[in-house]
Formats: C-alpha cells, structure tokens, sequence
C-alpha cells in the first residue's frame, strides 16, 4: 500500500513551500469542519495531506482545537499516517531553543479536550503503552537531520492545558519528572491517532525554556516567536525531506490497534454511535 502523509502544522506552520497542490478539500465530520481546509498535494511521488492545527492565520487556541474533528477529517480523505509538528518548551538544559525533538513518550495533563471517538455506546480500550510509531519516527528523525537540525530521538512530551504558559512551580515540577519538553497539543491528538488506526510521530520544535531555567527570562509570546520563524523553515524542510523516505508502514502497531479493542458486543453498539463510527469501523470491517 502507498503511503499518504497527513502532516498538521503548529504554531507559524500553515503551509509547505514546495508542496505541488492538487487541491483543496473541505471535509465535515460528526464532530463538525477540522481547523481549516486540507491542502491535498505532492512533493516528489509522495502525496500528502496538510492541515494548519490552528488555522491559518492562527484562529483556534490549543484548548479549542477539535483534535476528533481534524483526524478524523485526515483519516476520511485518504491519510495512512500522522505527522505532528508542534513548538515546544524544552525542559532540559541540553535541547537548546531551535533543537527538535523527536518524541516518543507523552504526559496528558489537559482537562477539558474530549479524547476518544468512542463513547455514546460503543466503548473501545486501545493500547497506548508505545503511543508513537517507531518506523515513522526513525524516519522523521532521520529527514530532521539530512535539513539541518539538531535532533534528539526519543523523550517524553508532557501536555499542558493551556492557553497560558506555566506557573514556576509547575515549570519545576514538571521538570522533576524527567520530561523533555512541553507543549498544548499532543493531546489527545495522539490518542485520536491511535484510535483511528494511523501511525503517528511528533516533531517538536523547542522555542524556549518555559520559566524554570533562573539564567533566561520567562517565557512569552515575543520570545516565542522569535524562534518560531527559524522552526518553521527546519519543519517544512524536515517534511520535504520526509517525503522522499516514507517508510513502508504495514506493521506498525498502530494499524491494528482496534483488532481486539472494542469491547461493546455487536448487537449491544448503539446505533447513533456506530453511525458516528462509520468512516472507522465500517472501513476496518470491510
């Protein structure tokens, strides 16, 4: 099977240069429009969907955004896997502001975001113990490095609430975690992910030190930025580096995450909710 990238894009990311556009597709969802229109497109022989996370323009807050909205909106138009790019804090003296990290490990700590298409009826338990796809992320890692980033594979991301940025207190206890970086939009869009059967891997893109480290000042939105500017090149140059080294994806786990997941007998799935699960369950029983 060819492999169909779905790419979202955080913050300063709202399009990708480079990218041959064969169109623009709006998409409704039972949860409502994802957060913009997808731009389906092809750099190389590799095709590609894009989705700005927040809109372009940057609309939509990282607690408005309607994670169920945009993954499923990818999933029904055709995408096989999920590439994240998401600005982060770093919350380690070595992963200096412009380094990437390739993530592997999240810490949900958002409060009011809905995180599973299941629910209303049919009720599904998946594994979510290695929440990135190894392949996936081997090869991202590999495309940041071949544009010119600094990478660190592997570490934890831990998810915040937001929209404000840390209290000091929180900064170092987060810290005393071991975590890695820290950012607003992971969650759930990873467990979404994996809900819908579509490998995932994050490039998180570090702009700052959040407020714990006592020699820089505390994060704001002016300093953010102007980092941001310079993360966004690395990214779209890591996404076009990606393009021409997609790896064959069939066994990842995340292919067959709902094979023994759902747990809500047949003839007991409420009607309602199976119609809302159509363009997953329908697809996977087909």
């Amino acid at each position: 099977m060819r492999e169909i990238l779905g790419v979202i894009g955080g913050s300063g990311i709202y399009d990708i240069p480079g990218l041959e556009r064969l169109g623009e597709e709006r998409v409704e969802t039972p949860w409502g429009p994802p957060s913009d229109a997808i731009a389906r497109g092809r750099i190389g022989d590799q095709e590609l969907l894009f989705l700005p996370r927040h809109g372009r323009g940057h609309r939509i807050a990282p607690h408005e955004i309607d994670a169920r909205a945009n993954v499923c909106a990818l999933k029904k138009l055709g995408a096989t896997a999920i590439v994240s790019l998401s600005a982060v804090g770093s919350m380690k003296e070595a992963i200096h502001p412009g380094d990437v990290v390739v993530v592997d490990q999240y810490i949900d700590l958002t409060k009011r975001r809905p995180s599973t298409f299941f629910e209303g009826g049919v009720v599904a338990h998946v594994s979510f113990a290695e929440p990135t796809c190894q392949l996936l992320s081997s090869a991202l890692a590999a495309a940041a490095r071949r544009a010119g980033a600094t990478v660190h594979q592997g570490g934890t991301y831990v998810c915040m609430e937001g929209p404000q940025f840390s209290t000091r207190a929180e900064s170092l206890l987060y810290r005393s975690w071991g975590v890695d970086v820290i950012g607003m939009t992971a969650m759930p869009e990873a467990k979404l992910a994996r809900e819908a059967e579509l490998p995932y891997a994050t490039l998180a893109l570090a702009t700052d030190y959040d407020c714990w480290h006592e020699e820089e000042q505390p994060v704001t939105v002016e300093a953010v930025l102007a980092i941001v500017h310079a993360n966004a090149e690395r990214a779209r140059a890591t996404v076009r580096e990606l393009a021409g080294a997609v790896p064959d994806l069939s066994a990842s786990p995340a292919r067959s995450a709902l094979a023994s997941a759902v747990m809500t007998a047949a003839d007991a799935r409420a009607p309602a909710a199976l119609a809302r699960l159509d363009w997953l369950l329908a697809r996977r029983d087909a």
